[in-house]
Formats: C-alpha cells, structure tokens, sequence
C-alpha cells in the first residue's frame, strides 16, 4: 500500500475496513489515484477488480458532491454508459461518510485523459445524450448570472492585502498588480453581461468536460460529475468557444440529437469571464490557504485563457 502526504497505514487500513464493511466489498490493496482537482482520491483492488474512492473533504464542496450522485444514478437508469457507475452502499444510500469527508465508490475505469481537437466530436455527442436526458427536481445548484467570482477576487485581494508580507504574498501581490487594469476592465464587461442575461433553457451540465474526456480500450468516457449543474449549454461550450470549427461543431451536434438551442454569443462572452475569475479565485485560495503561487504564476502566463477573453470582449464591443 502506498500513502499520500499525511496519511499514514492506519487512515488507509481504516478507509479499506470502512469500504468494506458498508459497501460489501473485500478490498485488499489501495494505491493513490491522480485524478479530479476536488478531494482525495484512491484506487481499490481486489480479487477480481478494482474500484475507484473520492473523499471530498472541502466544506464548501460536499454538498455537491453529495447532491450530484443522484443525478449520475438517474443517468444510469436512463441508459447512459460513459460515465462513472456507483458502488452504492449496502444501506440502500448513494455515497458514505467517512472521517468527515464524503466518501464516493465506482467502478474503476482503466483509462487516461486524452484531450484533443479530435475528441471533442466524441465529447459533444455524449454531453448531448447527457442534455437529452435533463429532468427537473434534482436538489444541485443552478447557474445564476452574476459577477460574483469577480468580487470574491477583489476580496482575496483585501485579504491578501492584509496578511503578513512574505515572499509568497509580496508575489501574489505584485502579480494582481501588474493585471491591475486588465481585471478591472473584465470585471466591468463581466458585470454588464450578467445583467442582460436571463435564467431560461437550462440543462444538466458537467462544467469540465474536455478535462474529464477519458479514453479506455475502444471506449470513451466522461467521469467527475461533482459539478453536475442545472445551467445553459454555453458552460460546456465556451472552452473552444473561441475558435469558429468548435462552435459550429457544438451546433451541428446539438442539431442532430434533436436539441432544439444554439450557442449564444453573450452567453459565451459572460462564461469566459465568470470561468477566467473563478479560475483566479481558485488559485489566490491556494495562495492564501497553502501559500502556493506555483499554480497563480502559471494561471496568469497562460495564453488559452486570454485568447477566450479575446473572443468575449468581440461580443462585448458589439452588443
């Protein structure tokens, strides 16, 4: 058995206990598993087969986590077969609790993330069988159009602010900065566009797809459902929404599963820049939670995320 930073064979031989016991299994090895940006995650063996464990232990996340393992288990029943099926516990629930983290089980894909240009076919296809199937009633989040992810920045800047100067802050600092003007003048577009949007046609939505693109065997997947979201199709699409081959592509797909919407420009415009602040935010947590810039300093030297602000402010400038 192989442990991660701060857990030692007890934490592992009590999880295996715990699996064991309230999902039925016999698992006898457990081994780190690379996988998704929330939570912990393990692969299970045993005799036979393996299986796949998520511990969500971030106290905002949970109830996301928790709330989306109905949705997968709907989609399942509905004949859906690309994404990741649950072990469900032996007390007739979806998921477990354990040591303070929702506990997810599944079984093991045996796959890797192959994101390309020439997948987003395949990808597109099977996010339309997921829209075919939304149904209303599901207790996960529904997108709100807001400029909430901008001010939450603004905040993590006060707090940054505010805490003793080191080298990590003093950086992180610097760097918000330097993209002074340039924060500010999309918090403003993402303000505005927020405000003309409106709460109709939305779908079951995954939020990462092109990230959770798995490939195993003959066979293509889309795993990590944690983010199951009621929302417009444009927070699948705005990724590549940039490039005219992709767009296209999404309608055409859309078209032939018989799903009556097409793309639209200022809901593309509003997701790439509520996803460009909400990814920053995500990073100045780490700065201020973990001290880690790493992931901050590379976030803002990335040239996708500003080709996609690019594209939205061509749509800012002409509606």
């Amino acid at each position: 058995m192989q442990t991660k930073p701060g857990r030692d064979r007890q934490y592992l031989d009590n999880l295996v206990e715990f699996v064991n016991c309230e999902f039925g299994l016999g698992i006898t090895g457990i081994n780190p598993a690379a996988r998704g940006f929330y939570g912990e995650t393990w692969r299970l063996d045993e005799d036979g087969g393996s299986y796949f464990a998520k511990l969500d232990y971030h106290d905002d996340h949970q109830i996301k986590y928790q709330r989306s393992f109905a949705v997968m288990d709907y989609l399942a029943d509905c004949g859906v077969d690309f994404i990741s099926k649950i072990v469900k516990p032996l007390n007739g629930g979806l998921c477990g609790t354990f040591d303070g983290a929702v506990l997810g089980v599944f079984e093991w894909i045996d796959g890797q993330n192959i994101e390309t240009d020439a997948t987003k076919a395949a990808e597109y296809q099977m996010l339309c069988e997921i829209y075919s199937h939304t149904k209303p009633g599901f207790h996960i989040p529904a997108a709100e159009f807001s400029d909430y992810e901008a001010r939450r920045v603004y905040r993590q800047w006060k707090i940054l602010d505010s805490m003793p100067k080191n080298e990590i802050t003093r950086a992180a600092l610097d760097l918000l900065v330097n993209y002074k003007n340039i924060l500010s003048r999309h918090a403003a577009q993402l303000s505005k566009i927020s405000q003309l949007s409106t709460s109709h046609d939305f779908y079951f939505t995954h939020g990462d797809a092109g990230g959770n693109f798995v490939v195993g065997g003959d066979k293509n997947y889309l795993v990590d459902w944690d983010e199951a979201m009621y929302a417009p199709i444009e927070r699948d699409a705005w990724v590549m929404c940039c490039y005219d081959w992709a767009r296209d592509l999404f309608n055409e797909t859309l078209a032939k599963n018989g799903i009556a919407y097409e793309l639209q420009p200022l809901r593309l415009a509003y997701y790439c820049y509520h996803m460009f602040f909400h990814y920053l935010g995500e990073f100045l947590d780490d700065v201020i939670n973990n001290s880690e810039i790493k992931g901050l300093r590379g976030y803002l030297g990335e040239e996708w995320i500003f080709q996609r602000l690019e594209f939205a402010e061509g749509i800012y400038d002409n509606f």
